[in-house]
């Protein structure tokens, strides 16, 4: 027998837990004090980083719970 395999909320804390400091330092104190403020291709990839890690975290929880046997 298999267990649930959908995703609950409470699986996105860790990952919010993640992003939002990442966010809020990177644009908040990181990025507005040094060479690349603004809208670039530096920020724009800091910003691909940020989503990639994100779909690579909910790819790795939708594999999780396939796999988990109860």
């Amino acid at each position: 027998m298999y267990a649930s395999t959908k995703i609950r909320p409470n699986h996105w804390w860790p990952l919010a837990g993640f992003v939002v400091p990442t966010l809020a330092i990177g644009f908040g104190f990181v990025i507005p004090n040094s060479c690349i403020a603004g809208v670039n291709d530096l920020t724009i990839g800091f910003v691909a980083t940020v989503i990639g890690a994100c779909v690579t975290y909910w790819l790795g929880v939708r594999a999780v719970l396939r796999e988990r046997v109860v």
